[in-house]
């Protein structure tokens, strides 16, 4: 049975280099962006330039225009209906009324402080966690047709309720931008001198503010709660002795990293234990999907249903 069609709305960074790895996969794409100039490199690209769009249909646009994306365009009644938005709980809280159970969440965790169709990357997505979620009235055949999306892109999905991914992202994604805003303000009332001497460690820690001040508010903001329980946690590892928290945080950034591979059946409750012990989805069969956990993560036994050791 072939793939259906997608159909991406708004090409700047996300959503271009989307298109872009969907058609060096060999999947039919549409487009559409407001800008002239993003229309015009995404059909460079091999992106079909149009407002009708059916299929699986990715809203690749700020958080503040998530309500409105579809005004003006001509979507299938049965299209399923995803996005690319950094906080999941008002977005499912607005899309989710509006679509119902044709809304599937997703947010893959990738991207650059650059922004606009400039930035496109067709190879952004690969190897990158792509965090899909699945609700209690998600349609698993819809929740599948956008994970296949996420891997034809190179991504692994991650099956996540939108609490979940808004409690988690808090602390890996929105605290360190807040953490670099902080990093550079200081550093610059610090004075010139300490500018001119800062390197590789101001440098990273500081580069994820390059990005819009705009698109950095609207995710803090989007995701306050969350957000401010995750940087008290912060400011507590700050208060304590610091041999400890350097040796605490040594340990945890020098882990090891090494995954085994599972199988688990096409179930919500496999699939959520699945993301929940730090595993991802990474090819869909008939029946099930393979996945990978980590070596430190869960034993097979936690994923439940049926999940068993995939091929070595």
């Amino acid at each position: 049975m072939p793939a259906p069609p997608v159909g991406v709305v708004g090409l700047g960074q996300l959503g271009g280099s989307l298109a872009a790895a969907l058609v060096a996969a060999g999947r039919p794409v549409a487009g559409w962006d407001v800008d002239p100039a993003a229309r015009d490199a995404a059909a460079a690209r091999g992106v079909r330039i149009t407002r009708e769009l059916s299929g699986v249909v990715v809203l690749a646009v700020p958080l503040p225009l998530m309500a409105t994306a579809l005004d003006g365009l001509d979507v299938d009644p049965d299209a399923t209906v995803t996005d690319l938005g950094s906080v999941k709980r008002p977005v499912l809280e607005q899309l989710g009324r509006a679509l119902g159970s044709r809304y599937v969440g997703g947010h893959p965790m990738c991207g650059t402080e650059r922004s606009g169709h400039a930035a496109v990357d067709a190879g952004l997505f690969t190897g990158a966690r792509w965090a899909l979620c699945l609700e209690p009235g998600t349609e698993l055949p819809r929740w599948l047709r956008v994970a296949e999306v996420a891997l034809a892109a190179g991504a692994e999905v991650v099956p996540v309720t939108a609490a979940e991914h808004d409690d988690a992202v808090a602390a890996v994604s929105h605290v360190p931008h807040l953490l670099a805003a902080a990093l550079a303000a200081a550093a610059g009332r610090a004075g010139p001198l300490a500018l001119a001497l800062a390197a590789g460690s101001f440098r990273d820690g500081t580069r994820v503010i390059g990005s819009d001040p705009a698109f950095v508010r609207a995710m803090v903001d989007g995701n306050a709660g969350p957000t401010a329980a995750a940087l008290a946690r912060v400011q507590e590892q700050l208060a304590r002795p610091w041999a400890e928290l350097v040796a605490d945080g040594h340990a945890v950034a020098t882990r090891p990293r090494g995954r085994r591979a599972v199988r688990v059946p096409l179930d919500r409750a496999a699939l959520l234990a699945l993301g929940r012990a730090g595993g991802a989805v990474t090819r869909r069969l008939a029946a099930f999907v393979e996945g990978r956990l980590p070596d430190d993560g869960l034993p097979d036994d936690a994923v439940p249903d049926g999940g068993v050791p995939g091929p070595a």
